[in-house]
């Protein structure tokens, strides 16, 4: 895994050790230090407030005389103390479970969704997808050619119909032949759209009144690649009350690998899964500790 996200990771660390490796040789004072420091940070996308509260940590913790492999040391921590701050594993553990995925389009919401499939179907667990994007007709189809891809059931409603009329019916062909996981694909269009986040709202109603206990996640796809603008779009969907994550997208040679940091420090939800490509494959858990060696070793 951390290999895996090392490729993936490259160019921010790259970009990131250069800066290293002249502090290693500058034989700076500690405080100039934690200023270029910051700005290596700032440039990672990791953004201004967690910056400065990464830098102000380690200028608590650390002492005047420090050297920058001290200090790097403590930033390792401060990072890894950050990204481990919620619980990053899935809560998918007692089928018949249900998954939502909630995000502006472009962002990798269908693609997600069908790795997660293809994830618990290779677990030898029963799948039913639900493309509940009928805005889109793009989004439908792209949904049901993963489905014939990966031999999953998938239910589509008319295109304009309603949303949450389509989750029900979802759910009671769910309910009449039982399956382990029921997965939602939802609408994106615009992340300030106020009918949007009501029409999320509605789903997560339905889900919850006719499954108890369910949805047992509500991840939001957000990509990588845009850096401290996917924590702009995330703030919006953060008004909808259901998130219990995020699922990171288009992590692949992106020099703003350092925004996973801020979004999981700003937003207050832990990161659960990345995606690493375009396969159907491409898909790890989330662990604090290796991202931050893949990110900074």
């Amino acid at each position: 895994m951390i290999s895996n996200l090392g490729k993936k990771l490259s160019r921010t660390r790259e970009n990131l050790k250069a800066r290293f490796d002249e502090l290693v040789k500058s034989g700076k004072t500690r405080d100039d230090i934690l200023d270029e420091l910051g700005e290596s940070l700032i440039l990672a996308d990791v953004g201004w407030h967690t910056t400065e509260k990464i830098i102000e940590h380690i200028r608590e913790k650390s002492k005047k005389s420090d050297s920058f492999l001290a200090i790097k040391d403590l930033l390792d921590k401060e990072i890894a103390k950050i990204l481990s701050e919620f619980h990053c594993g899935p809560n998918l553990n007692h089928p018949p479970c249900v998954i939502v995925l909630v995000g502006v389009n472009g962002g990798g919401k269908t693609t997600s969704l069908a790795k997660l499939g293809y994830r618990y179907k290779q677990e030898g667990k029963t799948i039913l997808m639900v493309a509940a994007d009928t805005f889109r007709a793009a989004a439908q189809e792209q949904l049901s050619i993963w489905g014939k891809r990966l031999n999953i059931p998938i239910l589509r409603g008319q295109y304009g119909a309603d949303p949450a009329s389509v989750v029900f019916d979802a759910i009671q062909s769910f309910k009449s032949k039982p399956h382990d996981f029921l997965m939602v694909d939802t609408a994106g269009r615009i992340h300030t759209n106020v009918n949007l986040m009501n029409e999320l709202e509605k789903i997560k109603r339905v889900i919850s009144r006719e499954i108890e206990g369910a949805p047992q996640e509500v991840l939001l796809v957000l990509d990588a690649s845009i850096g401290q603008n996917a924590l702009i779009q995330a703030k919006e969907f953060l008004k909808f009350s259901g998130l219990t994550g995020v699922f990171l997208t288009k992590l692949d040679g992106t020099a703003k690998g350092g925004s996973v940091i801020s979004i999981v420090d700003e937003l207050k939800l832990p990161i659960k899964f990345v995606g690493t490509g375009e396969g159907a494959e491409d898909l790890i858990d989330f662990s604090p500790r290796e991202f931050v060696k893949a990110l900074l070793s």
